[in-house]
């Protein structure tokens, strides 16, 4: 085990619980990182796109279809660039727990097909991304966007479906061998009384829908019903290791940790589920400077990051460029709203494909003809992207590019910087 630089650590900070550190601020160093990106106050952002109702076609209207569809793409794409152009102004950790919210809680528009519902499931990670997970819990249990995507819906009285009760279970709170088959089966029926009109982007409850019978889960007999449900779950002792294990192996390292460190992350995430107390812990735990903690970057931390390097801002993109960053993203593999299933994206070497390098190129060649370079070096590109220090193969790589952006955008896709050290 060996430990990385300080300058390497504030870079890791900000890759990890930001999106990349902005030109300066590796050099202000760690502890001033810790207070900038944990503080409390408010950040604005940009208010988010203003989305209307699209009108529902009528059974067998193609064109009234194709409007819609379009429509809902057009919204897609307001909203994503609204999400990624947060990403880049924020100076918190808050949208970076954001971002790793929609993928633990993994919510696809392509089947929610309701851009307000995904805003508002959104908004929700937002408000709840470093406060308590149980009041995050219970919001993501009765979410329009979670109960149409895991077809809660279908579930009511006397027809339990068990979607989002299994899932609820193995990928959000417990873990696969957590919970029977049974337990399933009756926090379906907890879960009944819940749906979604499919113009609205909001969940209601239904009474007549709702199983009020006795139900037993986790062996304890009641009329649980969803919130409940939801804290029956999160009172298991296995479910503070499970979360905290989520939080270590997306932002810290796919290895667990110790396990003393995963006690006292879980004694600092404590009674009241506080995930703020586990991020300052995990920041202060010994491993998190460890040198074999290295993490690939997501594609979308990797371009969020690049462009708050080259200070260029997604809001201010024509569409077609807009649609042009969300295709690169594409071709890597991860686009916001769009998880490939309820178990998120993947993670590690998979991002290191051919494929997925040839589209990283092209997408940071696109991005920073969107900024104002001046003359580089290979050691003044080090410095714009906030890279420790370059190997001698990458140095040979860059020293024969003298176009300013060229070289930015070869370095961008560089290991130094896809890795985050």
């Amino acid at each position: 085990m060996g430990e990385i630089s300080e300058r390497a650590a504030v870079r890791r900070l900000y890759d990890r619980f930001g999106f990349g550190p902005e030109p300066g601020a590796v050099d202000a160093g760690f502890d001033a990182a810790v207070v900038r990106l944990f503080g409390t106050a408010a950040e604005a952002g940009a208010p988010p796109p203003a989305l209307t109702e699209l009108p529902m076609a009528a059974k067998g209207d193609k064109e009234a279809k194709k409007a819609a569809n379009k429509g809902r793409a057009g919204q897609e794409l307001a909203l994503a660039t609204w999400w990624l152009d947060r990403m880049v102004a924020g100076e918190r950790a808050t949208e970076r727990l954001t971002w790793f919210w929609h993928g633990h809680f993994a919510t696809s528009s392509q089947k929610v097909r309701s851009p307000r519902s995904m805003l508002a499931q959104n908004q929700l990670f937002r408000a709840n991304a470093r406060g308590s997970f149980t009041e995050l819990a219970h919001a993501m249990i009765v979410d329009a966007a979670m109960i149409r995507w895991l077809d809660a819906n279908d579930n009511r009285k006397g027809s339990p479906n068990e979607n989002l009760a299994r899932e609820f279970l193995e990928l959000f709170t417990l873990g696969i061998g957590q919970y029977t088959e049974v337990d399933v089966f009756e926090a379906a029926r907890a879960l009944t009384g819940w749906t979604v009109r499919r113009t609205s982007a909001e969940a209601r409850f239904v009474p007549k829908r709702y199983d009020s019978d006795p139900k037993t889960i986790f062996g304890k007999t009641g009329d649980f019903d969803a919130k409940a449900f939801a804290d029956l779950a999160l009172a298991k002792p296995e479910s503070a290791a499970f979360v905290v294990g989520r939080l270590w192996f997306r932002l810290v390292s796919p290895t667990p940790p110790s396990a003393q460190t995963l006690a006292r992350l879980v004694a600092a995430y404590g009674s009241k589920r506080d995930i703020q107390a586990v991020l300052k812990a995990i920041v202060a735990e010994p491993a998190f400077r460890d040198t074999s903690s290295a993490m690939v970057k997501q594609p979308v931390e990797w371009a969020v990051g690049l462009m708050r390097a080259l200070n260029v801002r997604p809001a201010k993109f024509d569409d077609k460029t807009r649609l042009k960053v969300l295709a690169g993203l594409r071709g890597m593999g991860q686009v916001p709203f769009r998880p490939p299933s309820v178990g998120g994206w993947p993670s590690g070497a998979s991002w290191l494909t051919t494929s997925a390098g040839v589209a990283r190129l092209q997408l940071a060649q696109l991005l920073v003809k969107q900024a104002q370079l001046e003359k580089l070096s290979v050691d003044g590109v080090r410095v714009l992207l906030g890279v420790d220090a370059w190997s001698a193969r990458t140095k040979d790589a860059l020293a024969g590019l003298t176009d300013p952006a060229q070289l930015t955008a070869v370095a961008a896709c560089a290991p130094e910087y896809v890795v985050s050290g």
